[in-house]
């Protein structure tokens, strides 16, 4: 994990502080010896009074007893049909599991309990299929978690639920956190398994729009991986109930909690509830992220070298593009008015947020601030970035002579020898202009 340092966790303290996170975490992450890590990164969030509910699933161990006991397991997921046998290994397993993770919090000094929250009602009969002790969700007990948490007590939630008159019923894991996201109004509800996240024809999503998540569900279900489908159809359902943020990572990555939850870019999946996304212009207090953000470029010499003097100079040019109030973009505009031509500089995308769109979604907003200033042409300078302004931005290539006096000479002295690129700006036609007297295309 490429977490910077204290400073860089701090910066994320004043949005989660007294906030709810619900960790859904998969049998097989508890199994594993990594699990110890996992428990110190759950540490460090409470710390932070953060306040955290574990939910936890069985699958893992159901089919480890089984084999042990040489029985056969009707359903390991608590969407089928749980036959009697099926919740006796669910009852051994779900305990096993809840013993081991508070074991594991007490050697972190944290209090915590396990809880019969959940409320539940047997499945019944589908399609003519009764599915005995699978249970579904009624209710998740909020008074009980709420007086946990207000005395920093940890609750543990097992993938069972019980009704009035005493009776256990296995429930799936991913469908009791999203419950209890919802309950208590969670800030983030975080699956943790042993995938790096959400796959789509073989390629991991980064980060999606809930909505469009659930659209892809719906025409597209054969394209994502099996073996994260449970993960994205309850990530989608969050989101539409109201939990802003779903992330799903790999747990048997070390450090992948904080990873995920303190880095702009994080390592998994993040599905969101609404767009999250912005240009807006740079402030003072953003110099530091953007030094740091080209930091890597300035090194391989694909972008200048910029001091924190030179972009304090001209910090009215520079642009941010914002994924939940995280920098992972920036890109300037140098305008030169007696030419009516501009500089479009220091484009830049972070590396986890590359092939998604942003870099062109910049350079169409500093197109449209160009216009707006009556710019007719815009111009850009590159060394290794040449192709993706020819191929994504429409610019094609020119000389120095068409560049602005001034900008001429810098040119001649920096001695990079970039290609030098120009694209013609058409005005924008005024909607509201009857289309006989749109003003003419030059």
């Amino acid at each position: 994990m490429k977490l910077t340092n204290l400073r860089g966790i701090l910066q994320y303290v004043p949005r989660f502080r007294e906030k709810t996170f619900v960790l859904s975490i998969d049998a097989a992450v508890v199994m594993d010896e990594i699990f110890a890590s996992l428990l110190q990164d759950i540490a460090v969030l409470r710390s932070l009074n953060i306040r955290v509910v574990i939910v936890h699933g069985a699958a893992a161990q159901i089919q480890t007893l089984a084999a042990e006991q040489g029985v056969t397991a009707s359903d390991l997921e608590g969407t089928g049909i749980t036959d009697g046998t099926t919740l006796k290994l669910a009852l051994t397993g779900a305990n096993r599991l809840t013993h081991e993770i508070l074991e594991g919090l007490s050697a972190n000094d944290l209090r915590a309990v396990s809880t019969n929250a959940v409320i539940a009602h047997p499945l019944g009969i589908l399609h003519g299929v009764d599915h005995l002790y699978t249970g579904k969700v009624e209710r998740i007990d909020v008074e009980m978690l709420q007086g946990l948490l207000n005395q920093g007590i940890l609750p543990i939630l097992p993938p069972l639920g019980f009704d009035g008159e005493g009776r256990t019923y296995r429930v799936n894991s991913d469908h009791v956190a999203v419950a209890v996201a919802d309950a208590l109004k969670a800030i983030k509800l975080i699956f943790i398994g042993t995938l790096d996240g959400l796959f789509l024809q073989g390629q991991k999503i980064s980060d999606m729009l809930a909505s469009t998540l659930a659209s892809q569900l719906n025409t597209r279900r054969g394209d994502f991986m099996p073996e994260t489908l449970s993960k994205a159809t309850h990530a989608a359902q969050a989101c539409q109930l109201g939990i802003p943020r779903v992330h799903v990572i790999n747990g048997l990555v070390n450090e992948a909690l904080l990873a995920e939850v303190f880095s702009n870019d994080g390592i998994g999946t993040l599905i969101y509830a609404n767009e999250y996304s912005q240009v807006r212009p740079a402030l003072r207090k953003d110099i530091r992220s953007i030094l740091l953000l080209i930091k890597n470029s300035v090194e391989s010499d694909e972008l200048v070298k910029r001091t924190r003097a030179s972009i304090e100079k001209q910090l009215g040019d520079y642009y941010l593009y914002e994924l939940d109030r995280n920098v992972v973009g920036c890109v300037a505009l140098h305008i030169y008015p007696e030419e009516k031509m501009a500089e479009l500089a220091c484009l830049f995308v972070s590396r986890g947020h590359e092939n998604q769109g942003i870099g062109r979604k910049l350079i169409q907003f500093i197109e449209n601030k160009a216009r707006e200033t009556g710019i007719r042409e815009l111009f850009a300078l590159s060394t290794q970035a040449f192709m993706y302004f020819q191929s994504k931005g429409g610019f094609v290539e020119g000389t120095t002579d068409m560049l602005p006096q001034g900008r001429r000479e810098k040119y001649e002295q920096s001695g990079r020898k970039s290609k030098v690129l120009f694209k013609r700006l058409t005005p924008q036609p005024n909607p509201l202009a009857p289309a006989a007297l749109a003003t003419p295309t030059p």
